[in-house]
């Protein structure tokens, strides 16, 4: 991978495909968790993906303190202005959606569409417990097996068995996970709570937002559901789009449906008019 210094870290980042620009920001845990977006030629024949390991993941540089949301964005942004790309269509998955968000807000001129993966947003009447839930997920990191807990982690989300399935598409992936652990429960679980986005926040962002759930996440956790329907109804230029056979492992666990659902949405939305 290329690398380019950034405030202090060393972040890792790829281009494939050639076309216009999309940068895709991972959520917690696994790195290289949109990579099978890059295998998908419906993508890489239209556009240039952009992928890179936030600070204290995979093969950017370690941190040793709480990076908040406000500088992870900021981290996306010079990545961007390194790659000499003044507009792009920006992605997010979970964590990496929330920073998505947040890019938004900073500099509205350098997303010109926003696709938002289940984000982590904690709100509605769903977002005391996901709070809580984060919360004892900080704390217990401190005394518990961090293999233990990243596979309760990623089991309530990607649903019993998945790492059959994560083994398969991202050989390593699990270890790679534990390996971060740190940077996802004691810096950014903090910066996530210490993070708020509610509706205000998303009556000012007027680019066309994607806003795509699994149909296996409500089933598993209702605060998915009802942090789609939220979106829908507060953001004022938003589609939605339920991705079948899918829970919060998205991409991973059906990339070719996700790759047809985005290849539509950028080409409806493109840069270049």
């Amino acid at each position: 991978m290329d690398t380019v210094e950034v405030d202090g870290a060393t972040l890792a980042y790829e281009v494939y495909g050639s076309g216009e620009p999309a940068l895709l920001i991972h959520g917690a845990l696994i790195a290289d968790s949109l990579m099978p977006l890059v295998k998908e030629p419906i993508l890489t024949e239209k556009f240039s993906l952009i992928l890179y390991h936030r600070r204290g993941y995979g093969s950017s540089s370690r941190t040793k303190s709480s990076t908040s949301i406000a500088q992870q964005a900021a981290d996306s942004e010079a990545l961007l202005h390194h790659l000499g790309v003044p507009r792009a269509h920006v992605l997010g998955h979970s964590l990496g959606a929330c920073i998505a968000l947040q890019l938004t807000l900073e500099d509205t001129d350098i997303v010109h569409s926003l696709a938002l993966l289940e984000p982590a947003l904690i709100v509605g009447s769903s977002g005391p417990s996901y709070r809580d839930s984060l919360q004892q997920g900080w704390q217990r990191f401190r005394n518990e097996n961090p293999e233990q807990l990243v596979d309760e982690f990623l089991q309530a989300r990607f649903g019993k068995g998945y790492r059959t399935t994560l083994e398969q598409i991202l050989p390593g992936a699990f270890d790679q996970a534990v390996a971060d652990a740190s940077t996802t429960f004691e810096q950014e679980i903090p910066a996530l709570l210490a993070w708020s986005f509610g509706e205000g926040e998303a009556s000012r962002i007027r680019q066309p937002v994607l806003a795509i759930y699994g149909s296996e996440s409500i089933a598993l956790w209702a605060r998915f559901g009802e942090t789609q329907r939220l979106m829908l109804d507060w953001f004022p230029n938003i589609q939605g789009f339920l991705l079948p056979g899918a829970a919060h492992g998205l991409q991973m666990q059906n990339p070719r449906g996700m790759a047809e659902a985005l290849s539509d949405f950028w080409s409806r939305h493109p840069i270049q008019r």
